[in-house]
């Protein structure tokens, strides 16, 4: 039977997180006997003290083991902690020591969504790929560059140390746990149960690009506001360069260092993102959409669209545009 910790920080947390997965890891539990097969989760709530207020006021959970109760655990998974960064690692560092000694003795590590913060202040996803929400992507990168984040990804798996994307991602970690651990019949069952999709890989076409604008370099602003306001046009950074009065060289440097995205990069977000726009509301189709956003070669749009999204201009068009789906 495998030993499952799910962590219970102080502060903000996420009950869903929580809650979701004692849920389901149980469940699994109850479809086996069903099945006529032995449980396999053996499922605790581990915190720091008895009884953990949010700090929301709102609710508080009860742990049913403390940290120093557990000598062995097969899994530890740390739900998504909503405090500013900083404030949630202070409030919960004492778990730190206890998830490394329980890692270094066999267990596995798993965060869900921003719980993934917290994870690399324990050192654990150094050199590992690494998934978060998106829209924290850049504070992440920021805060540990030496964690390979690939912000599209669904979640990942490396060396016994799992993450997952935003808010609900975490589902799709708690099916592949199941997966590996109980069996591929055993997820498939509790997809269909819960009414998950199950064995989605990419979180791209969830990602609203809203352009990496904190940073305080304002000649590279300029740069993103005239990008921005004029994306349908055949801007060469040459061109933009001279507008800003700037060398090339320079404005490639620090547009890259304040965005993480190079100049060509940053246009063909900005293009895309307004060809979701259109493709969501509007009943024109992908040529019009195409030609308006500044491209003319049907082709490397659709490979740009797909790579940037995961879906082509089309699927996309009918996931997300009711009144186009129905036509």
């Amino acid at each position: 039977m495998k030993h499952l910790s799910i962590l219970i920080p102080r502060g903000h947390t996420s009950l869903v997180n929580i809650a979701g997965a004692h849920q389901i890891f149980n469940m699994v539990n109850q479809m086996r006997a069903g099945m006529d097969k032995p449980p396999i989760f053996d499922v605790h709530l581990v915190g720091l003290e008895e009884e953990v207020p949010q700090s929301t006021g709102l609710f508080s959970a009860s742990p049913d083991s403390l940290i120093q109760e557990v000598d062995e655990t097969d899994l530890i998974i740390i739900p998504a902690i909503h405090d500013d960064p900083q404030k949630g690692y202070e409030q919960n560092k004492a778990f730190v020591p206890w998830i490394v000694e329980q890692y270094k003795a066999g267990a596995e590590v798993a965060s869900f969504c921003v719980g993934a913060f917290f994870l690399a202040e324990t050192g654990l996803l150094d050199g590992k790929q690494c998934a978060t929400h998106w829209q924290h992507a850049n504070n992440f990168k920021e805060m540990f560059p030496e964690v390979e984040l690939v912000d599209e990804k669904i979640m990942t798996e490396e060396d016994g140390i799992y993450t997952s994307g935003g808010a609900y991602a975490f589902t799709d970690l708690l099916l592949h746990l199941i997966e590996k651990y109980a069996g591929r019949e055993e997820a498939i069952l509790a997809s269909k149960t819960f009414s998950l999709d199950i064995s989605r890989e990419s979180q791209s076409d969830f990602i609203i690009f809203e352009g990496q604008k904190n940073h305080e370099d304002q000649k590279v602003k300029q740069a993103q506001n005239y990008i921005e306001n004029n994306y349908q046009d055949e801007l060469t950074v040459d061109e933009l360069a001279e507008k800003l009065a700037v060398s090339r060289r320079t404005l490639e440097r620090r547009f890259k260092k304040a965005t993480q995205n190079t100049i060509t990069e940053y246009k063909q977000r900005v293009k895309v993102e307004a060809a979701k726009r259109d493709l969501e509301t509007s009943r024109k189709n992908v040529s019009e959409v195409m030609y308006e956003v500044g491209y003319s070669d049907t082709k490397s749009f659709r490979n740009l669209f797909k790579r940037i999204t995961g879906l082509t201009p089309v699927d996309y068009r009918d996931k997300y545009n009711k009144e186009m789906s129905v036509a």
